[in-house]
């Protein structure tokens, strides 16, 4: 028995409502054109396509950006929580619904606060919403053999987003100001992400997801681990593995959220002054995009047959090397070696939003997965706080030194917890 068309239809859907929600990993274009590398015009008004709009800190440049990683987070509960009882269309409707409210509040009102409220607030509630409601949807289709590999595909969409928000917000911004980028985008993002969503159709009742070759023969999944019992989100917070799962997630996502929100400056820093890509730093964040998506679906595919913690821990060791080296490289001004340390941190980043999806529907089931990633992912938005602390680091200091040896200490942390952690073996008794 093959896998259904309509599985292939609503994994596709998931992946194109990704693509919008993903204009997070594109803040660094916004925030190079908020925060001027003169401090001397921090909060000073700004001229031309941008009149009206005033010229932030680092660290106030960042905070949107925090807010919305926090906000995201926090709702992918709800969201979860909506997912599992009434479907993924309502979360995907409303999340699209939200982020484009927020964009365009966030041109309109052209400040800081403006920016906190609307791409922060309105827009991290409409990203957890429609997050929440993608991946679930996708995975109830799938044997639990191929879950790495699906969920790769879904939340690719979120990294790829990147490759083209960057480029095109870049041109937005130098054409039409940063109002018209926010406003523009904003409406986009709701028609594609409604319509999209509507195509988020749940398995019907009974159904039961075709194993494919040898997991089929061998009556389990690929990786050798028994069929998850089906936990719900209280009893999954009885057990030390959900605790352990969201310091994996905060341990390894702040450091790929470090370079997102701040690849464009660590470009300027690196290029030398009037080249190519000191001009044109849309096209690191365009890279990252590109290999956070392949990472999400290389990474979710090789977790199926090594392990989901094996590749955690693989992808982590490698790029905390990369982290510790970067302000090296950034001191001796190598552009192409800049590209490969942030492209392993890139791809470490997204593979990591393809393991621990999985690895939470391996250890608590697939039943209740909207709710209990939900719970998981607040390890995500707890991870804001080291692009934000970074940023203040650098204020202080003008350099980025400190924020990359500090986030490379997370990572190897994380990496260390990797490695104690085992599948729950038995639900706890219900609350």
């Amino acid at each position: 028995m093959s896998v259904p068309a309509r599985a292939w239809a609503v994994t596709a859907a998931g992946t194109a409502v990704n693509l919008c929600l993903g204009i997070l990993y594109g803040w660094s274009v916004w925030k190079a054109a908020l925060v001027p590398k003169d401090k001397a015009l921090y909060g000073q008004p700004m001229t031309g396509t941008n009149a009206g709009w005033t010229y932030l800190s680092n660290s106030e440049g960042n905070l949107a950006y925090a807010v919305c990683g926090v906000t995201f987070a926090l709702f992918m509960i709800p969201g979860g929580r909506l997912q599992d009882r009434y479907g993924a269309k309502l979360g995907a409707t409303l999340g699209g619904l939200f982020l484009a409210l927020g964009c365009v509040v966030a041109g309109v009102l052209k400040s800081f606060e403006g920016l906190v409220l609307g791409f922060g607030v309105l827009g991290g509630i409409g990203m957890g919403l429609g997050y929440a409601a993608a991946t679930p949807a996708a995975v109830k289709w799938f044997h639990s053999s191929r879950r790495g590999l699906i969920v790769g595909l879904v939340v690719a969409g979120y990294g790829a987003a990147a490759v083209y928000i960057s480029p095109l917000a870049d041109y937005l911004i130098e054409t039409y100001g940063l109002t018209g980028s926010f406003v523009g985008l904003g409406v986009l993002f709701a028609v594609v992400v409604v319509v999209a969503g509507q195509l988020l159709t749940p398995p019907p009742l009974g159904y039961a997801a075709p194993a494919p070759g040898a997991a089929a023969q061998a009556g389990a999944p690929a990786t050798g681990a028994p069929p998850a019992r089906d936990f719900g989100a209280t009893q999954m917070l009885a057990t030390w593995q959900f605790y352990l799962l969201v310091f994996l997630f905060v341990g390894s996502a702040q450091s790929g959220l470090l370079v997102i929100a701040n690849a464009k400056s660590f470009l300027n820093d690196a290029a030398e002054k009037g080249s190519f890509f000191a001009r044109n730093g849309w096209v690191l964040v365009t890279f990252i995009g590109a290999v956070n998506a392949l990472g999400r679906v290389g990474t979710g595919q090789y977790s199926d047959r090594v392990g989901r913690l094996n590749a955690y821990a693989l992808n982590g060791i490698v790029s905390a090397v990369c982290l510790l080296a970067t302000p090296w490289v950034i001191g001796e001004k190598n552009v192409a070696f800049l590209f490969v340390v942030i492209g392993v941190m890139a791809w470490q980043y997204g593979g990591t939003l393809a393991v621990l999806p999985a690895v939470t529907a391996d250890y608590y089931g697939a039943k209740n997965l909207g709710l209990n990633y939900g719970l998981v992912f607040t390890g995500w938005g707890i991870a804001f706080f080291v692009p934000q602390l970074a940023s203040a680091i650098k204020d202080a200091t003008d350099r980025w030194d400190g924020a990359f040896y500090l986030s490379g200490g997370l990572l190897v942390a994380a990496v260390l917890v990797s490695r104690i952690i085992r599948k729950p073996v038995s639900v706890a008794p219900a609350a």
